[in-house]
């Protein structure tokens, strides 16, 4: 791979990193539209076998989606406190963005029987929870446990693209916590946080990577369903009826945004291809 292919590795890697921790984005899902989610988990199925052919690609985003990840951890509280609804706008803009993506990966090895139907039931299935858990007001008091039940969320919307850890931890109060206690490099709360990923890294690709192998026209439209159920649930609504203008142009921003970066790894996955076969 070229050097200006891992400098793309590294700025995919930075932008899932970026995803992982803001509102209502899955690092999972840019993962997948970058073409990093499939070795990723091949990887971690079984490393002793793909190591090689695989290590060049990840590296770099996984240094990359560091860097996005903790360079954004301490200023992301400050940013959505002072501009809430159009922060949120635009990272909403940045996912209608690469749903055309995903449909396309969804139906890259054909559109199986039944994907249709999981997309539609993965959607509903959801909304039930999603809408559930923002319904809900539990008060919870983090811990060392609770702190596991983050670090394992984390990984989880890493594995299972459209999962948003915070669309899980916003209803509980443990958001915040979280995501200050890892910007601050806080021990209480990246060593409980660290295992409980770990756990989920260890156990759950192999599963991920089962499915794909197997049902995977299923498994990606069930995927693309989760996305566009967890979207739906994070427009800010009442917002447009306020300043309809403004975060009306920031979720155009983050679509259009979202585009250009799609044609680009779409370029250079293209260059990088006919490199190979030369």
């Amino acid at each position: 791979m070229k050097p200006s292919g891992y400098f793309l590795k590294f700025i995919q890697g930075a932008l899932v990193g970026l995803g992982a921790v803001l509102p209502g984005i899955s690092g999972g899902v840019l993962s997948v539209v970058f073409g990093i989610y499939r070795p990723a988990m091949e990887f971690l199925a079984n490393p002793s076998r793909y190591w090689r052919s695989h290590l060049p690609i990840l590296l770099p985003a996984l240094f990359g989606a560091a860097v996005g990840f903790l360079g954004v951890a301490n200023l992301l509280a400050a940013f959505l406190t002072r501009y809430p609804e159009s922060s949120v706008c635009i990272f909403v803009g940045l996912i209608l963005g690469m749903l055309p993506s995903l449909l396309k990966e969804a139906g890259k090895q054909g559109i199986a029987k039944g994907s249709c139907t999981a997309l539609l039931l993965s959607a509903m299935t959801a909304l039930v929870v999603l809408c559930g858990l923002n319904a809900s007001h539990t008060t919870i008091t983090p811990n060392f446990f609770w702190y596991l039940f983050c670090g394992f969320c984390l990984a989880l919307s890493l594995i299972a693209p459209g999962m948003s850890f915070s669309t899980l931890l916003m209803p509980l109060n443990l958001y915040t916590p979280f995501v200050d206690g890892l910007g601050h490099l806080l021990p209480n709360v990246l060593i409980p946080g660290g295992i409980g990923a770990l756990f989920a890294f260890l156990t759950l690709p192999k599963l991920v990577n089962r499915l794909l192998k197997r049902h995977y026209s299923v498994t990606f439209h069930a995927i693309t369903g989760i996305v566009i159920a967890a979207t739906a649930v994070t427009v800010p609504y009442k917002a447009f009826m306020g300043s309809a203008l403004e975060n009306g142009l920031c979720m155009a921003g983050g679509i259009l945004c979202s585009l250009l970066l799609d044609r680009l790894n779409g370029r250079m996955q293209g260059i990088s291809e006919s490199g190979s076969s030369e």
